[in-house]
């Protein structure tokens, strides 16, 4: 079952048997949770399940990365079920989303919205579950902004812009990456469309806003 993940990363994709797809999704899992450390640091042991699952409909499950850059990264795992299939883009053969808040991990207040870690962390999961449906028909890219329908119950107007996060180094490139979700200020969103997704993401580096999702801040455009 390696041998193929193997292959996948030397350049050679083969169609996955209906017999052994299970073992593959599984080796692949294995694999992909290791990658996706190396990006964002030692994921947290616990994890958000839903409890209707993602694949027949229901909600993402969040994982937790919590020892990376300050802050929290909340991430996916569903996208991308064996390598180089799911979810993928001009830059990576398959991904998986990730969000950023300053605010420090406390699954305790997870679903408290009184608390600033709540408040964050319920935008993240509507935010994510929204663009993990879309990004299996749409082709997702860095530089990339988006806004949702204002009549969008929980997102409803929210700007978002893409990044690509980073890649692990023990893979070849393109082989697997992290797309970054960050929420922008509507003023933002508008630089970028007209200057240009590269031109904000660099001011929000700039501002050390960058990747953070957290709007209460002065807008950097």
């Amino acid at each position: 079952m390696f041998n193929r993940i193997k292959q996948f990363f030397g350049g050679q994709k083969e169609p996955a048997a209906a017999d052994d797809f299970a073992q593959q999704a599984e080796a692949w899992y294995e694999r992909k949770s290791k990658l996706m450390e190396e990006i964002l640091g030692r994921e947290h042991g616990m994890v958000m399940h839903a409890i209707i699952p993602y694949a027949v409909g229901g909600g993402l499950d969040l994982y937790y990365y919590p020892h990376g850059v300050p802050g929290t990264a909340i991430a996916t795992k569903e996208l991308s079920e064996l390598p180089g299939q799911g979810s993928s883009n001009r830059v990576f053969s398959c991904y998986e989303l990730a969000m950023f808040t300053r605010h420090a991990l406390d699954l305790d207040q997870a679903k408290d919205a009184s608390t600033a870690f709540g408040r964050a962390h319920g935008t993240i999961n509507s935010v994510l579950n929204m663009i993990a449906r879309y990004s299996a028909t749409a082709s997702l890219n860095p530089n990339e902004t988006c806004e949702f329908p204002a009549e969008m119950e929980h997102v409803g107007g929210k700007c978002l812009i893409f990044d690509a996060y980073g890649a692990p180094k023990s893979v070849p490139a393109r082989a697997f990456g992290l797309l970054a979700v960050i929420e922008v200020h509507r003023s933002e969103m508008e630089f970028a469309r007209a200057q240009g997704g590269a031109a904000l993401l660099q001011r929000l580096k700039d501002a050390g806003c960058y990747p953070y999702s957290d709007l209460d801040r002065e807008p950097v455009a």
